[in-house]
C-alpha cells in the first residue's frame, strides 16, 4: 500500500477545478443581475441621455409588453416547450379589444374581449399539443399564421381607430408611475406566486424536469401544459391591450418580432430551454436587459439590422452559458 503523502501540486489542482464549479454556481445565482448592472453602467457612459427621467420612463413603458409576454412564456419554457406565436396572438387580442372599445366605448368590455381571445388561443395550443402529441414549436408556428391571418381578415388590413379613452391603459399615469407599469407589477406578482407558492407551480417544475417521473408520481402533465398555455394566452392578451392602447389604435401588423424579444428575455434571465429551471425574477431582469439594450442601440442610432444581429448573438451566448453552467454543476455532483 502507498502511504506517501499527497504531492504538493495535487491540492492546487482540485482547488482550481472546484473554483471553476464555484464560478458556475455564482453565475447561475447572480449572473443576470451582474449583467444588468454592467449594461446599465455601460449605457450611462455611452449616452448622457440614458439616465434622464424621460428616457428611463420611456424604457419602463417599452419593456412592459415584452415583460408580460416573457412572464407567460416562462411557464411554457420551464415545461420544456416553446411558443413562437406570441406576437401574432398579441396582435389578434389587442385588435379585438380595440375593436370592441371602438364599438362599445367600454374599457371593461374591451379588456374582457381581448382576454377571452387570449384564453381561447391558449386552450387551442395546449389541447392540440397534448392530445395530438404535436411538438409545441410546430403547433405555435401554425398558430402564428392563423392568428395573423385572422386579424388581417377581421380588419381588412386597416387599423382600428376612434378608441376614445382606451389610451389611458398604455399612456396614462398615476402620479409619476405609468398605469402600464402598475399592471405589469401586479401580473409579475401573480406569476411569481403561481410559480413559487402553488401546487401548479411545483408541478410545472416537476413536468419540465422529468415528465415521465412526474406522470409516475400522479401528476397529469397534459393538464399542467394546457393550464400553462392558457395563462400564457392571458398574458399575451394583456400585452396586446397595453400595446394597442399605447399607440391608440388597433394595428393588425403589430407585435411582429415581439416573441423573439420575449424568449430572449426568458433565456437571458436564466430559464433553460431544456426545461426544468427558471424564475420569474430572472425573467423580469432579462426583460430589463433587453429593454436597456434596445434603448441604448436606438439612442446611438444603430441600424435595426445590426440590432437583430446583436440580439441573436445574445441568445446564443445565453444558451451556451446555460449549457456550460449545467455541465459544471453535473460534474460537481459526480
Amino acid at each position: 500500500m502507498n502511504t506517501e503523502p499527497m504531492a504538493a501540486g495535487a491540492p492546487a489542482k482540485v482547488s482550481s477545478k472546484s473554483s471553476g464549479m464555484d464560478f458556475a454556481a455564482i453565475y447561475r445565482k447572480y449572473g443576470t443581475i451582474l449583467i444588468f448592472v454592467g449594461i446599465c453602467i455601460l449605457a450611462s457612459l455611452l449616452s448622457p441621455t440614458f439616465l434622464t427621467e424621460a428616457n428611463l420612463t420611456n424604457v419602463l413603458r417599452q419593456v412592459v409588453v415584452v415583460s408580460l409576454l416573457a412572464c407567460g412564456v416562462t411557464f411554457i419554457i420551464i415545461l420544456g416547450h416553446i411558443d413562437v406565436s406570441l406576437g401574432s396572438v398579441l396582435a389578434l387580442c389587442g385588435v379585438i379589444a380595440a375593436s370592441v372599445m371602438a364599438m362599445s366605448g367600454s374599457i371593461i368590455l374591451a379588456v374582457v374581449a381581448g382576454v377571452t381571445v387570449g384564453i381561447i388561443t391558449g386552450i387551442i395550443n395546449g389541447f392540440v399539443i397534448t392530445f395530438f402529441r404535436i411538438p409545441s414549436f410546430i403547433m405555435t408556428l401554425a398558430m402564428t399564421t392563423v392568428a395573423r391571418g385572422a386579424v388581417l381578415l377581421y380588419t381588412g388590413g386597416s387599423p382600428v381607430t376612434g378608441l376614445g379613452d382606451f389610451k389611458v391603459i398604455g399612456q396614462g399615469s398615476i402620479g409619476p408611475v405609468p398605469i402600464s407599469v402598475l399592471i405589469l407589477a401586479v401580473l409579475v406578482v401573480v406569476s411569481w406566486i403561481l410559480l413559487n407558492k402553488t401546487k401548479f407551480g411545483r408541478y410545472v417544475y416537476a413536468v419540465g424536469g422529468n415528465e415521465r417521473a412526474a406522470r409516475a408520481s400522479g401528476i397529469n402533465p397534459d393538464s399542467i401544459i394546457v393550464k400553462a398555455f392558457i395563462f400564457n394566452g392571458i398574458l399575451c392578451a394583456v400585452a396586446g391591450i397595453v400595446l394597442m392602447s399605447r399607440i391608440n389604435s388597433g394595428q393588425p401588423a403589430g407585435g411582429v418580432g415581439y416573441e423573439f424579444d420575449a424568449i430572449t428575455a426568458v433565456v437571458v434571465g436564466g430559464t433553460s430551454l431544456m426545461g426544468g429551471t427558471g424564475t420569474i425574477t430572472g425573467t423580469i431582469i432579462g426583460a430589463m436587459i433587453i429593454g436597456v439594450i434596445n434603448n441604448i442601440l436606438n439612442l446611438m442610432n444603430v441600424s435595426s439590422y445590426w440590432q437583430q444581429i446583436i440580439k441573436g448573438l445574445i441568445i446564443a451566448v445565453a444558451v451556451i452559458l446555460d449549457v456550460w453552467t449545467k455541465s459544471a454543476r453535473s460534474k460537481k455532483k459526480a
